[in-house]
């Protein structure tokens, strides 16, 4: 089986790229920065079942490279997890207009451009899985996240659109909703930061590795049903 990661240098990206590899599949994980590809590659390992490809998921050029490259390397697509994103939190009086292209651009366009270039090799293939990692703020709004929780709901109506309009190509949609997440998180790449240790005071967060987790068990679900949506919180939030 092979998968493509985006934002798979750092946080939740390296988890479910981690767990991908530890599955047995063939994986490309994508980032903006190569020094970032180098990091991560060294971390997971795997070398001849894994594939970094430095690549802007703004760009629809380089989203559909990054599919190909894949395709070309290890014969197919099976998996795409959209999981690039961008944090950027301001009120919208205070945000520029650049942070708000960001986002968008990054959170919204970018899913639309790698899935559009995935879903040929899935139609090939004859069946697929497009996993797009959203968050609990597409539906809970919050003060300074205008743009944030505008992407993130934009991408589960984008989610639930596309999960029927490729269900009977034999293709499944799903899309994960994580709440606090133990990673550093804004302007970094990937839904929830940098890299996948509990930072101080938040063990009552969620980890990169329980995400990653959902992923692999969405993949392993009995194709007879589908979770369309998985909302996932802390069990037990800290008390406000």
């Amino acid at each position: 089986m092979v998968g493509i990661v985006t934002g798979g240098s750092k946080g939740i990206g390296l988890a479910v790229a981690r767990a991908f590899l530890d599955r047995g599949m063939q994986v490309s994980i994508s980032a903006r920065h190569e020094a970032d590809l180098e990091r991560a590659s060294r971390a997971l390992g795997n070398a001849d079942r894994l594939l970094a490809i430095r690549a802007d998921v703004r760009d629809a050029a380089e989203a559909q490279r990054l599919v190909d490259d894949t395709v070309r390397r290890f014969g197919g697509l099976d998996v795409l997890v959209n999981n690039a994103g961008v944090g950027r939190f301001a009120n919208v009086a205070d945000m520029t207009i650049e942070d708000w292209r960001q986002i968008i651009d990054t959170n919204l366009s970018g899913v639309f451009y790698c899935t559009r270039a995935a879903l040929p090799a899935m139609k090939t293939r004859g069946s697929g899985f497009i996993i797009n990692i959203s968050s609990l703020a597409g539906k809970n709004s919050f003060t300074t996240g205008a743009a944030y929780c505008a992407s993130k709901a934009g991408l589960n109506a984008f989610s639930e659109a596309l999960m029927q309009e490729v269900r009977h190509d034999n293709i499944r949609v799903s899309y994960v909703m994580p709440g606090s997440v133990s990673t550093s998180f804004g302007d970094h790449e990937s839904p929830a930061g940098s890299d996948t240790s509990q930072t101080p005071g938040a063990d009552w967060k969620l980890t990169a590795e329980d995400v990653a987790r959902v992923v692999v068990d969405l993949i392993d679900h009995d194709p007879r049903s589908l979770p369309s949506r998985v909302e996932l919180r802390p069990s037990r939030p800290r008390k406000g």
